[in-house]
């Protein structure tokens, strides 16, 4: 995610869920955390979905994958988390998390479809409706292409 995305970001995030991070917070993601690692799927440049993760030890933490609404249904959440899996190996993570909604069948299926297994539960974990969370885990990643390192596109 580049800095001129925050606010592209930020409008889908708000699309997308009942209690959305602030534009700030996108804007800290992006220029102070060094853990954070994001990505945007955009169509004719136009930002349609991003995925985001945090990188701990070995562990990459998905923060957040959002589809803007009126693109769902295209193989867009498929394809960017397939490729924030991809940039989590790249980059020496060696298992991947994440929580979802125990109600959102959809993001259920892709996860379980590329592999993430339910490992446990957050207790009331939404502020918006006190919904648990499913946490999920990916035990292996695929493997490292060094190809696409991003260590080395970086500046």
């Amino acid at each position: 995610m580049r800095l001129e995305d925050v606010d592209a970001v930020h409008a889908i995030e708000e699309m997308c869920f009942a209690i959305p991070w602030s534009r700030n917070s996108f804007y800290r993601e992006v220029t102070e955390n060094a853990c954070a690692r994001y990505l945007v799927l955009r169509e004719d440049d136009v930002p349609v979905a991003y995925a985001g993760m945090w990188f701990v030890l070995d562990e990459a933490h998905v923060t957040n994958i959002a589809v803007r609404p009126d693109r769902r249904g295209l193989g867009y959440g498929e394809e960017i988390t397939r490729a924030l899996i991809q940039l989590a190996a790249d980059s020496g993570m060696t298992w991947m998390t994440l929580e979802c909604r125990r109600s959102n069948e959809v993001a259920k299926n892709l996860y379980h479809k590329l592999g993430f297994v339910d490992v446990g539960f957050r207790k009331r974990y939404y502020a918006d409706n006190n919904e648990d969370a499913l946490i999920m885990a990916l035990e292996q990643l695929p493997e490292a292409n060094p190809e696409r390192d991003p260590r080395l596109a970086r500046e």
